[in-house]
């Protein structure tokens, strides 16, 4: 087999920004990935002609002008913007937390009737030193926010009452006195159109790639093939698990395609009561403001991770970020290996954030300013 400067591990954005822009300056690389499809986690299914998210809703936003013309190079996007509903005892609410919120709430008009009756929640239930979640939470938005949506969506999300879960999960809660359903408060907004799959197809193109290979099954033969390994996978499992396994919260996924045009009208719902076992409806044809006769939900349902299954979130508590921190020091004798993205770095990435990981990456593997 051919030498290569570099086998990249895994083909989401942080291999296949790395391999594109590394491949620019004239390096040969080599793409492999344990999955059947390239593209990581934003990788897209086309089934009745919509294009389904097949690891859960991808929304991109950046306040980066800067990253938002590097993706625009393989793909147009739309003018989608976030804005979920949440279904609670029978009512539905919008998302963030603002007017409209409010006024389904409590009936309130005006900003200011808003901010009294929040403060005077906080005064009531509020704590100075939140020592969970459940304090946290009452500490920022009082307790009629915090029953009505926020309890029992993250208890069922994190598998424990909010009284175990850390403070720091929700270090702030965005509250906004407008009546503006956009989640993100980001200037660049949206979806490619086409999905995904345009930008990272758009990345890889002319890089030689290989799925349904697992590194660590041949990994002295991949080792071998190239100067240097660009690694994107579970940082722990690149060590042999030699300190202890990290903790993940992990996903599942149920797709029903439906003969109705419009199932829920919005492309994501969360579904807030603990009786209910999913966290929330996707309906992706929404993403792209699609017209096809049929539609394809997802039932998302959150997950105890263990071996095997798909790594989502790094569960950042004092344990675990104690054994990170010693793998983290044995990333420093690798000088051979480059460790990037959500996995291999412990920590929860947006997909702007992991590009620019990744650029930064490339900069500093090739001495650039």
């Amino acid at each position: 087999m051919d030498k290569y400067d570099y086998v990249i591990v895994g083909s989401g954005l942080f291999g296949s920004v790395f391999a594109h822009e590394a491949s620019k300056r004239g390096k040969k690389c080599l793409v492999i990935d344990k999955r059947d499809h390239l593209g990581g986690n934003v990788y897209c299914e086309n089934v009745e002609g919509i294009n389904v998210h097949k690891y859960g809703a991808h929304i991109f936003h950046t306040n980066d002008k800067g990253l938002w013309d590097y993706v625009n190079q393989f793909a147009e996007f739309n003018h989608y913007r976030n804005s979920p509903l949440s279904l609670s005892k029978g009512k539905l609410y919008n998302l963030p937390f603002n007017m409209n919120t409010f006024y389904q709430l409590w009936g309130t008009i005006t900003p200011a009737e808003a901010q009294a009756k929040i403060d005077e929640q906080i005064a009531e239930y509020g704590t100075s030193d939140p020592q969970n979640l459940e304090e946290q939470a009452l500490s920022l938005v009082g307790k009629d926010i915090y029953e009505t949506l926020i309890k029992e969506y993250t208890e069922k999300q994190w598998g424990m009452s909010a009284t175990l879960l850390p403070a720091f999960i929700i270090k702030r809660l965005p509250v906004r006195f407008t009546f503006d359903n956009n989640y993100f408060n980001d200037t660049y907004q949206g979806i490619p159109k086409g999905g995904y799959n345009k930008i990272i197809d758009g990345l890889l193109e002319g890089i030689e790639c290989k799925t349904d290979i697992d590194f660590f099954e041949e990994r002295e033969k991949w080792e071998g093939l190239a100067d240097k390994i660009v690694f994107t996978g579970k940082v722990d499992e690149y060590f042999n698990y030699e300190f202890g396994q990290l903790d993940y919260r992990s996903l599942r996924f149920e797709n029903e395609i439906l003969p109705v045009a419009n199932h829920q009208g919005n492309a994501v719902v969360n579904y807030n009561d603990k009786e209910v076992p999913y966290t929330r409806i996707i309906e992706h044809k929404h993403f792209e403001f699609g017209t096809q006769p049929s539609t394809v939900i997802t039932k998302e349902y959150p997950d105890e991770w263990t071996p095997g299954k798909e790594a989502f979130y790094p569960i950042n508590d004092d344990k675990n970020q104690a054994i990170y921190q010693k793998y983290s020091e044995l990333k420093k004798q690798q000088p051979n290996t480059i460790f990037g993205g959500r996995l291999a770095e412990y920590r929860y990435y947006d997909m702007h954030q992991i590009i620019a990981s990744a650029l930064t990456a490339i900069k500093k593997e090739f001495n650039e300013n």
